[in-house]
Formats: C-alpha cells, sequence, structure tokens
C-alpha cells in the first residue's frame, strides 16, 4: 500500500513536544480521529472523552536501547546500530556511516567477516545476512564486552536526519517503558505511546478503561527501503490475554497502542480469535488479507506514504478511512514521525 498524499517536509517533527516552547509536555501533540471515513480534530489530552468504560488499551513496555555505537572498520568511521539478540547470543546489527549531519545513511560494503572494531577494545564480527538475499541487517557476533554494557557505557539513541539533534535517552522511553533483566529492549521507541503521562493514565483508569501489558521488542526499521517487518521477540503475559479475551467478551473495544502492540497481540491469537499467553518470535505480517482477529482500534503515529506499516493500519481500519485520514493529517498541518502527532482509528 502506497498512499496518494505527499507529505511536505517541514511536517517532519524536530524535536519532541516538551521542548517546542515553554510549559509543554508530552501530551501536548494533536490527535486526529478516524471512524471510517469521518475525520475529527483533537489535542491528545481529550484522548479520556473519546474512549469508553470497558475499553482496553493494549500497550508495548519494551524498553528503549542506547542502540547506536560509534566503530571503525579500518580507518572508515561506522555506526552500528543493534536490532535484536538472537537466542545464541549474536545481535542482528546494522551497518551506516556518519553523513557529517550529526546522523548516518546506508552504507554499501558489507559482508561477511568484516570485522568493526568497538570501542574500549571490543570488536564485532559479521557473520551471515538476517535474510537470505538482504544485506542490510546482519547476524554479527560481539568479542569483548557484553553487548547490554556496551550499549549503557557507549550507546546513544538512534536517530534519523529529520530530527534535529541527540536527545538523551529518556527522550525516547514511554511511560509504560520496564527495563528488562537481560538488557534487551527495543532498537527504536515503540513511539505511539510516547504522549503518554502518568497524569493521563491515570484518569483514563478513573474513567473505567483497563490497559494490558504486551511487549515486544521493536528491531530497526528500514529508513530507506521500507521493507516488511522482520521477525521479532515478543511476549503476551497470562493476565493481559485474560484482560483481553474478558473485555471482548463484555463487548468493550480492545485498542492497541502502536503497530508493535498489534503485532504482538495478533500472534498470540488463535484462529478463533481467543488470545493466549505466548513468548518467543513472530513473524506475522498483519495484511488486509490476513485481517485482525482481535483488535478494534489503534492509535498510531503518521508513517510515511510508503510505508509497510501501512497495510497493518489498512488491515485494521479500511483503505478508504487511511486514505481519507492521511489526507486530513496533511491538510490540517500535523507532525509527522515519532516525536509527532497521533492518529487514533476507531470502529
Amino acid at each position: 500500500m502506497t498512499l496518494a498524499v505527499r507529505v511536505p517536509e517541514e511536517l517532519s517533527a524536530r524535536v519532541p513536544a516538551e521542548q517546542r516552547g515553554p510549559g509543554l509536555e508530552r501530551d501536548d501533540v494533536r490527535l486526529l480521529v478516524s471512524r471510517g471515513t469521518e475525520v475529527s480534530h483533537h489535542e491528545f489530552r481529550e484522548l479520556p472523552g473519546l474512549l469508553r468504560a470497558g475499553d482496553l488499551l493494549v500497550v508495548n513496555t519494551s524498553a528503549t536501547l542506547a542502540a547506536a555505537v560509534d566503530g571503525r572498520v579500518g580507518h572508515a568511521r561506522v555506526v552500528v546500530h543493534f536490532s535484536t539478540r538472537g537466542d545464541d547470543g549474536r545481535w542482528a546489527v546494522e551497518l551506516r556511516e556518519p553523513d557529517g549531519l550529526g546522523t548516518t545513511r546506508a552504507r554499501a560494503d558489507k559482508g561477511g567477516g568484516l570485522e568493526v572494531r568497538l570501542p574500549g577494545g571490543g570488536r564485532l564480527v559479521l557473520e551471515e545476512p538476517l535474510s537470505p538475499g538482504s544485506g542490510r541487517l546482519w547476524w554479527a557476533r560481539v568479542h569483548g564486552a557484553g553487548v547490554p554494557v556496551l550499549l549503557r557505557e557507549q550507546g546513544r539513541p538512534i536517530r534519523y536526519s529529520y530530527t534535529e539533534r541527540d536527545q538523551p535517552l529518556s527522550v525516547y522511553q514511554t511511560v509504560f517503558a520496564l527495563p528488562s533483566g537481560d538488557g534487551t529492549g527495543s532498537a527504536e521507541m515503540p513511539s505511539a505511546a510516547r504522549p503518554f503521562t502518568a497524569r493521563l493514565v491515570a484518569e483514563l483508569v478513573s474513567r473505567g478503561v483497563q490497559f494490558a501489558p504486551v511487549r515486544l521488542d521493536t528491531g530497526v526499521a528500514s529508513a530507506e527501503s521500507h521493507e516488511p517487518p522482520y521477525p521479532e521477540r515478543f511476549r503476551v503475559p497470562e493476565a493481559s490475554a485474560r484482560l483481553i479475551n474478558a473485555a471482548r467478551a463484555g463487548g468493550g473495544r480492545v485498542l492497541a497502542v502502536g503497530t508493535t502492540a498489534v503485532r504482538a497481540v495478533e500472534s498470540a491469537a488463535g484462529g478463533d480469535g481467543v488470545v493466549r499467553a505466548r513468548a518467543g518470535w513472530t513473524d506475522l505480517v498483519v495484511t488486509p488479507e490476513r485481517g485482525v482477529r482481535v483488535v478494534d482500534g489503534l492509535l498510531t503515529g503518521l508513517h510515511e506514504p510508503e510505508a509497510s506499516h501501512l497495510l497493518m493500519l489498512e488491515a485494521v481500519a479500511g483503505r478508504a478511512a487511511i486514505d481519507r485520514g492521511y489526507e486530513a493529517a496533511v491538510r490540517g498541518r500535523y507532525l509527522w514521525h515519532e516525536f509527532g502527532d497521533v492518529h487514533l482509528l476507531l470502529p
């Protein structure tokens, strides 16, 4: 799915909401609401009034990692983006090169056996592509310090060229983020949840909206080619599965906060639509043909017109709703990307 709209460059959110002016907070973003092809415009703080008692929000608790680390290949500077930890201790990584603007660009000359020198005397060796025919992500083995220690001491959040400057890791953590005991997490922020504050969560709970925590560790997105998602680690706990099933049985709406939450919960749903506790790897790609079995609606950021995530949005809401919503977002000068405005797709 590719949208017909063109997103002007000036609609990229260059800094987080709370840095755009004095007295602003994370929830000072706009909220576009689509109910079918009907569109309405709101502030994100109005969310509690748009939901109803018995609704359930599925939220991703994966913490964002400081996943970008400087390195060297020979005399050349590179930036390693650590994406996903494998079961065998290796990490899927993407090698990029500095672009002179504080961010990075794709790097062409990769190959098995390539060695990267890391800060502190460690080294990383590329072994094989993550998937056959893909030259972007590689399984790599790190020698020296463990990767969680390396990221904690030498890493910084992955940053893309539309943003203005580096930000501290705290800017990339959502209010739902929980650190993991093994140091794993998401290479990129599950950003749909970023506008939530503790105050807003408390207001939602007071109005009878429930929360079901799940976890999906997001890997490094394809900034240039918008390739489809690859396998990611996820977990749907027993308590959350029960909450989701109870909400559906009681007539409540199951609303996912972010595409990552959709992927997690739909990966735990059987053909009968019942969600069961599951953990492991998911290679599920939610498309209009596959459809959704559990999720009634979705709160998400605004994606680029060629992004593969749009197929999932179409599966949830239908093509006409997405076309109409994105036309309204461009016309209304909504802001794009992880620090931008958000889109609520309701049944």
